[in-house]
């Protein structure tokens, strides 16, 4: 009997982030990217968010090998916990293997992992899936799409792509191979949806180079410039513009450091002689002869930008004149939190410089003119959206209906759903369970909705500890201490809490005695604290009753 092919995405469908999808076919699978995604704002305490992929935990003995497109944190920010489950081959290009590698050595895993390289152009056999990468430009070096030849035919799946005709390492996205997989006949396109809502064509890298003169030339200070760390492509364009302007450079942040070092090994970074020092020497010199590169741009409180928003960095602080590049875009849902960061360096005297303040940073995603170009170029039978929210997947696929692909050829799906195709068909099959798999400091999965929940109650309303001291017939034997954190100042709110004890004490008074269990009379005391604090206060904290019996 005949499989069908399954597509599974597991990440990355309705939402910018954690990008995975899964190959399903009889017994072999192949895995697509494994990223991460950043913490939205009401996710109190998370440092990353990865995908649910316990669908493929119990399917792991079918993998036959994992393929990362690009170095992003999106599409490989969750390999380590990937890899610490499952045994397969990871296939990346050069690039993309080595900053697979600084991951994996920090994770204590890189001896037993299995990495192949592979190069744009290359085809790689993969279980019963041919696998043939082709260059696309993206906002890092090194990014492939991916032509799948599977028993059910041709998929093409974009990876994250633009077409810039002036690309900072002159390597423009592979026309001729998106062509000739046409002439093959395509099955299915997933293609990125990033920036399906925006109208044109996504600007060329090249636009940057005159954006980041014209800061270096007006700056009287030090520059700092934010960037992520995997963006080696704008660490070269800064490392440019320095060289031009008599600066020195220095990189701030281990994984920025780590992943520098790598492209320079690899030759994706070119540095000239005596160009990159190290900080505490840049610290020493002339403010207008230094360039710091750091990460923090989506206005982590922990980076290192956003503790000089706060002056609380310990190794140097913000000084007169100093003048802030922001080089990136917020991921959608961070808009608050990078604004906020900007304000605060605004507050503390910097000068800071964003996109659309001036062209520092442009998209490494296609627009929608971009969209349709890759639509005509593969001509496929049948159309699915990947790589963003549920309005980009929308958008994207009325881009695809406007160029000629039938509405029943495409699917808009989101992370879970199951895709088949079978005689050249495609059918939306059931959703498999599924959700958030919260990453807080070494815990991964342990936080679960209920936890965020409690999280945010707090946040809101604080807590409230209730410590009574009852004797053996359930008699107070002392007055109540009440501890309160983030509900009221104590001191301002003294009489209430006069008041609070009289009601404890009434409480327990109305309780049987001895009669009463420790859960009933931890059940009476929150009860009658709660509406208490309500009709005071019109808020609800969480509250706590210690009972210890003298």
């Amino acid at each position: 009997m005949a499989h069908k092919l399954r597509l599974i995405p597991l990440g990355g469908l309705g939402e910018i982030g954690k990008n995975m999808m899964l190959f399903e076919h009889g017994d072999d699978a192949l895995l697509v990217d494994a990223g991460l995604m950043f913490p939205e704002n009401d996710m109190l305490g998370i440092d990353y968010i990865i995908p649910d992929f316990r669908y493929v935990l119990e399917r792991k003995d079918k993998v036959r090998g994992i393929v990362v497109t690009h170095g992003h944190e999106d599409h490989t920010g969750a390999i380590k916990h990937v890899m610490q489950q499952i045994d397969a081959p990871i296939y990346a290009t050069p690039l993309t293997r080595g900053l697979l590698e600084v991951k994996l050595r920090d994770a204590r895993l890189f001896d037993r992992v299995t990495l192949k390289t592979v190069n744009a152009g290359d085809s790689e056999t993969i279980g019963p899936f041919g696998v043939e990468f082709f260059h696309v430009c993206h906002s890092i070096p090194d990014g492939v799409g991916l032509g799948l030849t599977t028993p059910a035919g041709l998929i093409v799946h974009s990876g994250d792509f633009k077409f810039d005709h002036t690309p900072v390492d002159g390597w423009p996205t592979d026309y001729a191979k998106l062509a000739e997989f046409s002439g093959r006949g395509v099955l299915a396109l997933l293609s990125d949806s990033t920036n399906a809502d925006k109208a044109g064509w996504t600007p060329s890298e090249a636009v940057i180079d005159p954006a980041f003169d014209e800061v270096f030339r007006q700056a009287p200070g030090r520059i700092l410039v934010a960037t992520f760390a995997s963006l080696i492509s704008r660490i070269q364009q800064v490392l440019n513009a320095a060289y031009r302007h008599g600066r020195k450079m220095a990189l701030v942040g281990a994984s920025m450091v780590e992943n520098a070092k790598m492209a320079q090994k690899l030759g994706y970074l070119t540095v000239p002689e005596g160009m990159l020092i190290p900080t505490d020497e840049a610290l020493r010199l002339a403010p207008a002869k230094v360039v710091i590169m750091t990460t923090g741009t989506q206005g982590e409180p922990s980076s290192i930008l956003g503790r000089l928003s706060e002056g609380r960095n310990r190794q140097f602080d913000l000084i007169a004149n100093d003048t802030i590049v922001l080089s990136s875009h917020p991921v959608p849902g961070n808009e608050e939190m990078v604004h906020r960061t900007i304000n605060k360096l605004l507050r503390r005297g910097a000068r800071v410089i964003y996109d659309p303040i001036a062209p520092v940073h442009v998209s490494g995603h296609a627009s929608a003119e971009e969209m349709k170009l890759l639509i005509h170029l593969v001509k496929p039978r049948n159309f699915i959206p990947i790589h963003g929210e549920l309005r980009h997947l929308t958008q994207h696929a009325a881009i695809a209906r406007e160029v000629g692909v039938p509405a029943d050829n495409i699917a808009v799906v989101e992370n879970g759903t199951v895709l088949e195709f079978e005689n050249g068909r495609l059918s939306v099959g059931d959703r498999i369970p599924g959700g958030y798999v919260y990453v807080d400091g070494s815990g991964v999965g342990d936080i679960g909705p209920s936890v965020m929940r409690e999280r945010e109650a707090l946040a809101q309303d604080g807590f409230v500890i209730v410590n009574l001291r009852v004797n053996k017939t359930g008699k107070l034997a002392d007055k109540p201490e009440i501890i309160s954190r983030g509900f009221v100042f104590v001191r301002d709110a003294e009489e209430m809490f006069a008041t609070a004890q009289e009601q404890i004490a009434a409480a327990i008074d109305r309780l049987n005695g001895a009669a009463a269990s420790p859960q009933a009379l931890r059940d009476r005391v929150q009860q009658s604290l709660s509406d208490f604090f309500y009709a005071e206060l019109k808020r609800r904290p969480m509250i706590f009753t210690l009972i210890n019996e003298v």
